[in-house]
């Protein structure tokens, strides 16, 4: 099975296959709230030659076919952020999402629960996945705390696992989601979305 690019849109959200016509957008988003200089994320730097080298790395990925990144937009055609399916395992099958991050004025709104629901859905409905993983570092707290509210599982923590942009060594915090409880954890993201507000948009 070899995953295809594909646009994901719903809840005032389109997830669209990243590539270089973002790079403007995605160096705005990045700026705002001074995102990069978190050294346990993977936002790059705001200028046009960051900006470049993170994507061809996604594409690179992509490429492999273990990726498959979007830039995440909003009203307007606004890049909000960036995500993406990685560690993608077809025989398996199984995929993990993340590299995530948002611009700070969309933080704690509906666009991450927008963008889980349309993700989720099409890993388990589409793609016909087993399990989706998410993995984050023991620093962000944020993360940890948005992955638990999904509903995801905790398996465990993985010491010492990689290197973070300021050469300290990550402990991962690692979740998963398995396909029968995808039906459960639809449904609270939906009752959620629909009693959050979309600035400017109707629920689609």
């Amino acid at each position: 099975m070899e995953i295809q690019p594909v646009t994901l849109s719903g809840w005032g959200v389109r997830l669209e296959p990243l590539s270089a016509v973002h790079s403007r957008g995605l160096a705005a988003a990045s700026s705002d709230g001074e995102l990069w200089k978190l050294h346990y994320t993977s936002v790059p730097e705001t200028d046009d030659a960051a900006v470049a080298e993170y994507i061809q790395a996604a594409l690179a990925g992509q490429a492999r076919g273990d990726m498959l990144p979007f830039a995440v937009v909003g009203a307007n055609d606004e890049v909000l952020g960036c995500t993406r399916y990685y560690e993608i395992e077809p025989t398996t099958p199984t995929l993990a999402i993340g590299y995530t991050w948002y611009a700070a004025r969309v933080q704690r709104t509906h666009v991450n629960s927008a963008c889980k629901r349309l993700l989720l859905g099409h890993a388990f409905d589409e793609l016909g996945m087993a399990t989706v993983y998410f993995h984050t570092s023991h620093e962000n707290l944020r993360s940890q705390a948005a992955i638990t509210r999904l509903g995801a599982k905790h398996d465990g923590v993985i010491r010492h696992h990689r290197r973070q942009k300021d050469g300290s060594l990550r402990d991962t915090f690692a979740y998963s989601i398995l396909r029968e409880e995808w039906p459960a954890i639809r449904d609270r993201l939906e009752q959620r979305l629909a009693g959050e507000p979309l600035p400017g948009h109707a629920p689609d």
